[in-house]
């Protein structure tokens, strides 16, 4: 709230009522930078509930996921998947309760509710106006990034020697350490917010 002067106005400048979101690039990669292996698949990144839980937390602030196409395809089993487990429920419901945008020239349609297909990549500065908003996918995330304001990664210790990179050719930007943590399992996670 602003402070009230002896005329009883509130001086504008006073005022941070305005929300501004942000934009966020995250994932599980491995030890040399890969979010999966040369035959495409991940499941060297067990996910503990301790794991999954971080997850719920990071995504539970985020009102708009943005997805290329095979994220999308890859996360559909969150709409419909029955009870599991506690942190796994969890985060179907955050991910059942947010708007979904998805970026596709092939996709014909999406299935999802809350979820709009687009053939370009939408004005994410608009949408962090007033929201945070998660982009998902290095591809996606190169178009953005010099709107990206947080990069958080869960380093893995495994080295996989190929596959999808974390960071695509061309990514580059200067960001710094926020925060860092351990986890039982020894993966890593490491925050980094855009640099000033």
């Amino acid at each position: 709230m602003g402070r009230i002067d002896g005329c009883g106005c509130v001086r504008a400048t006073d005022v941070y009522a305005v929300y501004m979101g942000r934009l966020s690039y995250g994932g599980n990669i491995s030890l040399d930078g890969y979010m999966n292996d040369a035959n495409g698949e991940f499941d060297w990144g067990e996910i503990t509930d301790e794991i999954h839980q971080f997850w719920n937390d990071r995504e539970r602030p985020n009102s708009t996921f943005v997805y290329g196409r095979r994220l999308y395809e890859t996360m559909l089993v969150w709409e419909t998947m029955p009870p599991t487990s506690p942190v796994m429920d969890e985060y179907g419901e955050i991910w059942r309760g947010a708007d979904k945008i998805v970026v596709s020239r092939s996709l014909p349609e999406v299935s999802t509710p809350r979820t709009t297909l687009v053939r370009t990549m939408p004005d994410l500065a608009a949408l962090t106006a007033t929201q945070n908003v998660t982009i998902g996918g290095p591809t996606l995330a190169a178009q953005a990034i010099d709107l990206i304001d947080d990069i958080e990664v869960l380093v893995y210790p495994i080295v996989v020697g190929g596959g999808t990179r974390f960071f695509p050719s061309g990514f580059s930007a200067r960001f710094v350490l926020a925060n860092s943590s351990v986890f039982g399992n020894g993966v890593v996670h490491l925050h980094y917010r855009k640099a000033a």
